[in-house]
């Protein structure tokens, strides 16, 4: 069941939408929350898919607009990046919604679960630019966030001041990073750097190689890594 939600934040209002658990899934147990960070394309019919079917599995889903300082946008897929207006569009937006931007932001959503009397740990996953969120959100917000989901995250260890590898030591959830094989964003010394970084963390965590796989993979791949299926030609729906 969704419920679409508009967000105070200390900048703006944010669009979201809130995916409830129906049926049997909606029964028994006390609710738990995800909160869901988009990719790089924004909301839309995959990302929803993906946050229903979490909400399927007896969760409470929120898919939350980051790019809402930039008003109405889109919509976007992975073939977006083909046309020259869209994707500057798109490289704008994401180069100008900083990590500290989504960290604040992060706890409003937060606060939706409150409202909505969601308890216990909440847990965070994201996509392409999402996945550096998540891992970003849970550091923040340690004492409530059970674990932190990235596939295909990009620069989740690179140079840059606000990299994520560099607050894994405050993560006290578990970690899980996907990771596409043929990823430019994410190069084999990055994951190295942050398994080091989690491994001197005391984090719990795992870092799987997804072989043969592209960024964008999480639209197209199997649940589990391949090491059959040829690398998709796109950015998928799942970038």
């Amino acid at each position: 069941m969704r419920r679409d939600l508009q967000i105070k934040t200390s900048d703006g209002t944010a669009k979201a939408a809130l995916f409830h658990p129906g049926g049997a899934a909606a029964t028994g147990n006390a609710l738990r929350g995800v909160i869901l960070y988009m990719d790089a394309m924004g909301p839309r019919a995959s990302l929803s898919g993906m946050a229903q079917r979490l909400a399927d599995s007896g969760y409470v889903v929120l898919l939350p607009d980051l790019f809402y300082r930039f008003g109405a946008y889109g919509p976007f897929t992975g073939a977006s990046f083909g046309d020259d207006a869209a994707r500057a569009q798109i490289l704008t937006m994401l180069r100008e919604t900083s990590q500290e931007m989504t960290r604040q932001d992060t706890a409003a959503f937060l606060d939706v679960f409150d409202a909505e009397s969601v308890t216990g740990p909440v847990g965070v996953v994201g996509y392409c630019m999402g996945g550096a969120r998540a891992l970003t959100a849970a550091a923040a917000y340690a004492d409530r966030i059970g674990a932190a989901a990235s596939f295909h995250g990009g620069n989740l260890a690179g140079e840059a001041p606000d990299s994520p590898y560099l607050l894994a030591d405050r993560i006290k959830g578990r970690v899980y990073i996907g990771v596409a094989e043929v990823d430019n964003s994410f190069p084999p010394e990055q994951s190295a750097r942050l398994a080091e970084a989690l491994r001197r963390g005391g984090v719990d965590h795992i870092i799987e190689n997804y072989v043969g796989m592209a960024h964008g993979m999480a639209g197209r791949c199997p649940t589990t890594p391949s090491t059959t299926r040829p690398a998709p030609s796109g950015t998928g729906s799942g970038c």
